[in-house]
């Protein structure tokens, strides 16, 4: 497995890895889709050989604050480090950051993960977050 930066963006390529993860919102609007990764402040890729494993897409100003927009790898990759991997390589890079933030489900594996690489809720770093979501 190979990280490298994704800079040509596969308009195909990459509805294929959200519709793999089930996330339709996002394959409904392409054009956003594509507007998002124009202004992205990083995206990284895992690639075994040339096929796509999965990327991960952090917006922010990358001095004070990042957000993890999409960390997502095709289900067939899954549980083998894939994600792991890209999220670590995010941390090292903005290891001097203050904060890293994610929005993820709120299900008992993604929670794991998280922690796994030393993310905590906010809840339990003593801070509460909001979310207003757009119409579409």
């Amino acid at each position: 497995m190979t990280i490298r930066e994704y800079k040509d963006y596969d308009v195909s390529e990459i509805l294929d890895l959200y519709s793999d993860a089930g996330w339709i919102a996002y394959t409904r609007d392409p054009d956003s889709l594509r507007r998002g990764y124009e202004n992205s402040l990083l995206i990284l890729a895992a690639y075994e050989g040339d096929e796509l494993m999965g990327l991960i897409r952090v917006v922010g100003d990358g001095a004070t604050v990042i957000l993890v927009q999409d960390i997502l790898v095709y289900k067939r990759y899954q549980r083998q480090g894939v994600g792991t991997a890209l999220l670590k390589e995010i941390l090292e890079r903005f290891g001097d950051v203050r904060q890293i933030e994610l929005v993820t489900d709120d299900t008992e594996k993604t929670k794991a993960f998280y922690r796994s690489v030393g993310f905590m809720s906010l809840q339990e770093s003593g801070c509460m977050g909001f979310v207003k979501w757009g119409e579409n």
